[in-house]
């Protein structure tokens, strides 16, 4: 199975509808997403989505019960925790050391991919482009643990 991940999409709907086709084409089985959402009305590239998602609060999301009505509950406190493949996942918006496999979070708007002490870290970077001019996101493939890092 492979998820997508993706944070800080800051309101920027050109990224996030591009985001989605993408991880539309690598027919991704579920979405992750680390918070910054900002405005309830980006949530609408989602429902493109072929598989289902979950995420977090992020520091920027002021209307969160906006952002819960119009995504059905799929947003909450972090830190979220799931299961897929006997890997547990922990997401988040700001980093902080948890028990899971794989831990994502958000918040600096730089990617970041590396192992820690056993545990997978993973910072899509931001999907807005905003700060650096380089939208990003990330693939993981659940059954060999590679992410794949895609900046468009």
């Amino acid at each position: 199975m492979r998820i997508g991940i993706i944070s800080d999409t800051h309101d920027h709907l050109l990224k996030i509808k591009h985001a989605v086709e993408i991880f539309n084409e690598h027919k991704i089985g579920y979405l992750l997403h680390a918070g910054d959402y900002i405005a309830p009305f980006s949530l609408n590239p989602l429902n493109d989505l072929i598989c289902d998602w979950r995420g977090v609060f992020g520091n920027n999301d002021g209307e969160r019960e906006g952002l819960i009505k119009k995504s059905a509950g799929k947003i909450e406190n972090p830190p979220l925790f799931l299961e897929f493949a006997k890997k547990r996942i922990a997401v988040m918006h700001e980093f902080k050391d948890v028990g899971a496999d794989v831990v994502i979070y958000g918040h600096t708007h730089k990617p970041r991919i590396e192992e820690n002490n056993g545990k997978l870290l993973i910072n899509p970077g931001e999907a807005c482009g905003w700060l650096y001019m380089k939208p990003s996101i990330v693939v993981l493939d659940l059954e060999t643990m590679k992410p794949e890092l895609i900046y468009f």
